[in-house]
């Protein structure tokens, strides 16, 4: 069976911080099965029994909080949602991405990070965003040269959408990285920064192409924002996801 489509709950963060519980179960009610944490330690008891109630699983989640809190508290949280994958959003300045010194200084972060997820029976990944593919290496963007300093337990999130902003050829992206690439964000909307995205399958992102990609892996929804309804966006998201791959 395909892994059940998943949704970034950054998507709906100001929805999430008004009435959690009451955005999971919409989320519920128009077939998510699966969410992507983007906090974990904000109340892990009772996300975990919320999302349990509804049927719900955790397929990831993201773990800022690395940055801030002790890694054992944050590893704690992780598995108490329910999840393996801890996920590096961002937190590393944008010039590390420039210079080969700067890839190699991060993927000595992220491994660091990887070595103390172990004992938990975490593993540690890494989201992109733009500036880690504008930057080219005899022609290689530069995640894909980080993926290469990277131990071989750490994978990689891609965001589809900003990768394409970044000036990457998503589907070569994808094919060059090969299993290191674990989950992706599939997004939607103008292509450009600055602008508000759309529901998956509304905006100029060549979707089918990028997923028939990486068919194994992890398909997260995600909308950093929303011009229109938050919750019909997603829900469009989820119709035509659903309707091209055939997942539930």
């Amino acid at each position: 069976m395909a892994t059940p489509l998943s949704i970034q709950l950054y998507t709906l963060r100001d929805q999430i911080a008004a009435d959690r519980d009451g955005s999971l179960a919409r989320l519920a009610e128009i077939g998510y099965r699966s969410v992507e944490a983007y906090d974990p330690t904000a109340d892990p008891a009772g996300f975990r029994k919320t999302v349990d109630e509804l049927g719900i699983g955790v397929a990831a989640t993201h773990a800022y909080a690395l940055f801030t809190k002790e890694a054992d508290e944050v590893f704690e949280a992780v598995a108490a949602i329910g999840t393996d994958l801890a996920i590096v959003p961002g937190g590393i300045d944008h010039d590390e991405f420039t210079t080969l010194d700067g890839l190699r200084r991060t993927a000595d972060l992220l491994n660091g990070f990887a070595a103390k997820a172990a004992p938990h029976g975490i593993r540690i990944g890494y989201h992109n965003h733009w500036w880690e593919l504008e930057p080219r290496f005899d022609g290689r963007p530069a995640l894909e040269v980080l993926a290469g300093f990277l131990a071989p337990g750490v994978f990689l999130e891609v965001d589809t959408y900003w990768a394409a902003v970044g000036g990457a050829d998503v589907p070569e992206l994808l094919r060059a990285l090969g299993d290191r690439v674990l989950a992706l964000h599939v997004k939607d909307g103008p292509g450009v920064k600055d602008e508000p995205h759309t529901a998956v399958g509304k905006g100029a992102i060549d979707v089918p192409s990028i997923l028939a990609a990486a068919p194994d892996a992890v398909r997260i929804v995600e909308l950093d924002s929303c011009a229109t309804d938050v919750f019909e966006a997603v829900a469009e998201s989820h119709a035509y996801l659903t309707a091209l791959e055939g997942r539930a």
